[in-house]
């Protein structure tokens, strides 16, 4: 059924737009636009009979507008318990496929207090069955935590329960607070774990392939199409998603002084695979958006204390402690983070993306009051609607 859909704005400085397309959003993803007396259109959509694979993204982009996507966190506010954390990560998801975004990514740790995302297959199915349009995956999965049937499993039943809307994030850390070795150990895993990680990715792929001839064992995700992504922050890890031929998504909030020479590697060393014949990047970095500067980087102060808490990887003894925590390592976490109003958001974004060549842009943003959450993916989906992707055309820039 042919929707129409209007692009209006409270700001002046968003362009109308108005276009047919055989794209359906959910109902709630309706409601909460239409609250904030927005619409906005989808960056992408998927044709009838055609999946949408890591390898044909780029053809089948309405425009050439920058792909914008959320990785999400699950984070806990202000005493909330388990359950209003993750009612509030399915409001995100809902909101990010209203405004267009074009992947909503769940990250994975463990023995995290104020985190919930300890189990993000069962969050994305979750996630899948409360949305219609917008692709759902982990952000990642971390292959030391489990085996590779299992990993194929559970994501290739996802990929059945919700075709063409499915990417599998791989990640070769444990999420854990401390030592991988004290998560390995509550995990009931070995400690050499993530010294197997190129055998078992191997492994994991090889049981996402389409089914041959007395292929054993069985796996529901055999031929479904489920798109490997390899996550990384580092050259390593770039360097391996270019010779296995995968889609390489780099986390600048773990190490920004890689990230230029991680998405050098990348390019590279890629090779043409079974399911890409181009490279594809992304990048992920925090961006806090709002009307003004000023009240953008008020937002930020009181983001801060989290990321404290976050880089420090233990939880201090009273938030007391978080606010007063030594805070001089963070601007070099923050590098590449991106505060202010639409005109700051907006060169930012386009000197992150002339920068480093990515294809994709995925956002991260701990803001507790919902409203100004909301107000900041607006934001930076209308500025990215005005970014044009062939800025990635252009050779990657030393830092």
């Amino acid at each position: 059924m042919a929707i129409l859909l209007a692009v209006l704005s409270r700001s002046a400085g968003y362009a109308l737009r108005v276009f047919t397309t055989e794209y359906r959003l959910s109902t709630r993803a309706l409601e909460i636009a239409a609250s904030e007396g927005v619409v906005t259109t989808p960056l992408h959509w998927q044709p009838h009979g055609r999946r949408i694979g890591p390898d044909n993204t780029k053809g089948f982009m309405m425009d050439r507008s920058l792909p914008i996507s959320m990785l999400d966190f699950s984070p806990k506010y202000n005493g909330d318990g388990t359950r209003q954390a993750l009612a509030r990560t399915v409001e995100r998801a809902q909101h990010a496929e209203a405004l267009g975004y074009r992947r909503f990514w769940f990250t994975e740790h463990h023995n995290v207090p104020r985190l919930t995302n300890a189990a993000p297959p069962i969050v994305l199915a979750h996630v899948a069955s409360r949305t219609r349009s917008i692709r759902v995956g982990s952000g990642g999965a971390m292959l030391p935590n489990y085996s590779p049937l299992l990993i194929a499993e559970q994501f290739g039943t996802l990929a059945a329960l919700h075709p063409g809307r499915i990417d599998l994030g791989i990640g070769r850390a444990t999420g854990g607070p401390g030592s991988d070795a004290d998560t390995l150990r509550m995990l009931r895993k070995a400690p050499d774990a993530r010294m197997r990680f190129d055998a078992d990715l191997d492994e994991l792929l090889a049981l996402l392939r389409e089914p041959q001839s007395g292929d054993s064992p069985h796996a529901p995700g055999r031929g479904l199409d489920v798109p490997v992504w390899l996550l990384g922050s580092s050259t390593a890890s770039a360097t391996m998603a270019g010779k296995l031929g995968l889609p390489f998504s780099y986390g600048t909030h773990i190490a920004p002084d890689d990230l230029i020479p991680a998405m050098q590697a990348y390019r590279t060393h890629f090779r043409p695979g079974a399911t890409m014949r181009s490279p594809h990047a992304m990048v992920s970095a925090f961006i806090i958006a709002a009307d003004t500067d000023a009240e953008a980087e008020e937002m930020m102060a009181g983001v801060r204390p989290i990321l404290v808490q976050w880089f420090r990887k233990k939880l201090p003894a009273s938030a007391t402690d978080a606010i007063a925590a030594p805070v001089a390592a963070m601007p070099d976490r923050l590098s590449y983070a991106i505060v202010g109003g639409p005109e700051t958001v907006r060169s930012g974004i386009q000197a992150m993306i002339r920068r480093t060549q990515a294809d994709e842009l995925m956002i991260i943003t701990f803001i507790q009051d919902t409203a100004a959450a909301h107000r900041s993916y607006q934001i930076v989906a209308s500025v990215c609607q005005d970014i044009d992707r062939g800025a990635a055309d252009e050779p990657i820039q030393p830092g």
